[in-house]
């Protein structure tokens, strides 16, 4: 056998595995959150890219949400401008809002706009204050501390994304929302995804974080877990630490209609192609 038949039946067995995973979410919409370390390397960047365009390409509707902390932290460093946090989340005064607008509106949405677009798709960056997307409503600590401009989601509209998908375009969202008085809302990237993909019925929520999974007690992968397993595991301390917020946003998307949520290692190349279009997947997938 030459090697460039073998070649064509490698390419035709990965054909027949990947086509009935295509038709299952053909039409259907895709939220990934993109964030981590994956955003931080050239490569990793352009793979995820081009990803984005084949599904959009192969009759799939991705949305992309970004964070951007480490960007964020950065760039107030460049300002002297000191960054303070309450278990994890940023305390944003107004002086902090206006860079953490800057940098998630700005230098990464369109930084990743600018990706997709090089690997031959339609992007287009948009905010939760776009069409007043997202409103978002002050979270207030029982503790009394005061965040400032850090909110949580409190409506979706999806009219602009309705506009949006269906027509060879690809959003990218960044994570900033308006308040009931114009103002702009710093919002948690993992919280902001759960409530886009929730009012829009997706069929997957995918958060490409910078660990492969949900791991057991022996540290392998689980590759299924249903919401109701969620907080056994919790109570045993089999989830702790920072994957607790993750899979609570997996359940609040859940119950708000998504279909399914992966959680899966960003830095795998083609990681969400390997989720959706083969049989054994990539992550951890929750569902109801």
């Amino acid at each position: 056998m030459t090697d460039a038949v073998d070649t064509a039946l490698q390419q035709a067995r990965i054909l027949m595995q990947a086509l009935p995973h295509m038709l299952r979410y053909d039409d259907a919409i895709v939220v990934v959150k993109y964030g981590g370390h994956a955003m931080g390397d050239d490569q990793v960047a352009r793979d995820f890219s081009r990803d984005m365009v084949l599904l959009e390409q192969s009759g799939v509707n991705p949305v992309v949400v970004h964070g951007g902390g480490p960007q964020i932290g950065a760039m107030l460093k460049r300002l002297g401008v000191e960054s303070r946090f309450a278990d994890g989340l940023r305390i944003t005064d107004e002086e902090t809002m206006d860079v953490v607008e800057m940098v998630l509106a700005g230098s990464i949405n369109k930084q990743i706009v600018g990706y997709i677009n090089s690997e031959g798709g339609r992007a287009i960056g948009l905010t939760g204050k776009d069409g007043r997307m997202v409103t978002a409503k002050k979270i207030e600590r029982p503790d009394g501390v005061d965040l400032g401009f850090v909110g949580e989601p409190d409506k979706v509209d999806t009219t602009v994304l309705d506009q949006v998908l269906g027509r060879e375009l690809i959003p990218v969202l960044a994570p900033v929302a308006e308040g009931p008085r114009g103002e702009s809302y710093n919002v948690n990237a993992d919280t902001f995804a759960g409530a886009i993909a929730g009012a829009l019925h997706a069929k997957r929520l995918i958060f490409l974080t910078d660990v492969p999974g949900v791991l057991d007690k022996d540290k392998q992968i689980i590759q299924e877990l249903k919401v109701g397993d969620i907080p056994g595991l919790i109570a045993e301390g089999v989830i702790t630490g920072g994957m607790i917020p993750k899979v609570e946003t997996c359940m609040y998307a859940i119950e708000r209609g998504v279909e399914g949520v992966v959680i899966l290692d960003g830095k795998l190349p083609h990681a969400v192609l390997i989720e959706l279009l083969t049989d054994h997947g990539a992550g951890t997938l929750i569902t109801r």
